[in-house]
């Protein structure tokens, strides 16, 4: 990596683990913090995963493992609330990586892509839908809430991302780097325990 990618995901990685944004926005930032044409190169995602990580270990050792704990804790509540659309975990809180300012992000799995959004609607749960791009580049609908956590003091946003139960199987393959890219409800668990 040349010296202005590693100095773009530096100061990516500051505002990941400060504001709370996602890669793209925080690379986007990072450019314009630099004073940099919107044309320069970026570095990858896991490019900034790694600045994040060191910027935690520097920054953040005395705090962000409760954090973490915190926003695993409250993603398994919802994953438990949600057991009927084979919820997965992914994201920041699945990776290790997130910080109080993290959003939570779990992928439903479903037979009918309404269901769980009835069933939010049956427990009266206020959410909001909106399109993202999920894991395969395709535009899926993302249902967005807040919910208290109780050991951080604060809302949380939850984003609860729909897709076909038929693409479950390509979901769990290792990422890049030979990772899961994301958890069932019994691994949260034993990242929780852990």
């Amino acid at each position: 990596m040349d010296d202005t990618s590693f100095e773009i995901a530096q100061t990516a990685a500051r505002l990941v683990v400060e504001e709370g944004l996602e890669y793209g926005p925080a690379k986007r930032r990072a450019l314009k913090a630099l004073g940099l044409p919107v044309r320069t190169g970026l570095p990858d995602n896991d490019a900034v995963e790694d600045a994040v990580r060191d910027y935690i270990a520097l920054f953040c050792a005395d705090t962000q493992p409760g954090e973490l704990a915190a926003l695993r804790r409250l993603a398994a509540v919802w994953m438990a609330r949600l057991a009927d659309f084979r919820p997965h975990l992914g994201g920041a809180v699945w990776h290790g990586t997130a910080t109080r300012w993290s959003d939570i992000y779990i992928q439903l799995f479903c037979d009918d892509p309404k269901s769980a959004e009835i069933a939010l609607i049956d427990h009266q749960v206020d959410y909001d839908v909106r399109s993202v791009t999920g894991f395969n580049g395709e535009t899926v609908d993302a249902l967005s809430l807040h919910s208290r956590c109780p050991e951080l003091g604060e809302s949380v946003g939850v984003h609860l991302l729909i897709y076909d139960h038929d693409d479950l199987r390509g979901a769990l393959k290792p990422d890049r780097r030979g990772r899961k890219p994301r958890g069932d409800l019994p691994a949260v668990r034993a990242l929780i325990e852990a």
